[in-house]
């Protein structure tokens, strides 16, 4: 049986580095051709600008800054993508609410189940 992301390119936005390992142990458990990551907003939308991803997972907030541009950026490219948050609210940016969004810490089968309803697999 195929992993669930085979072959797939994905883009994390995560400034925290222990989660960030976390994650892409998880994605690269699941088949992930290649993960690349990005810390701050800036870093996200050069890496969006020039570079092609199948999806992504973005923290909401980095480093005290919303991330809303590199949602934004991730919207004009068409890269399906999940939010992440630590925070208790459940509060989504106006036109992001049909984006699903995983509370930290997440469990591998919350990861699993959030890319399966967004690459529709």
């Amino acid at each position: 049986m195929d992993k669930l992301l085979s072959g797939r390119r994905l883009l994390v936005v995560e400034d925290e580095m222990l989660i960030l390992m976390m994650i892409e142990d998880m994605l690269s458990d699941l088949g992930c051709k290649s993960v690349t990551s990005a810390a701050t907003n800036e870093q996200a939308i050069n890496l969006i600008g020039g570079q092609s991803f199948d999806a992504a997972m973005l923290d909401m907030n980095l480093n005290g800054q919303k991330s809303r541009p590199v949602a934004d950026a991730l919207v004009t490219r068409g890269v399906p993508f999940v939010f992440s948050t630590g925070n208790s609210s459940s509060d989504v940016w106006d036109g992001y609410a049909h984006h699903a969004v995983i509370r930290k810490p997440f469990l591998f089968d919350q990861l699993v189940d959030a890319f399966s309803r967004l690459l529709r697999m």
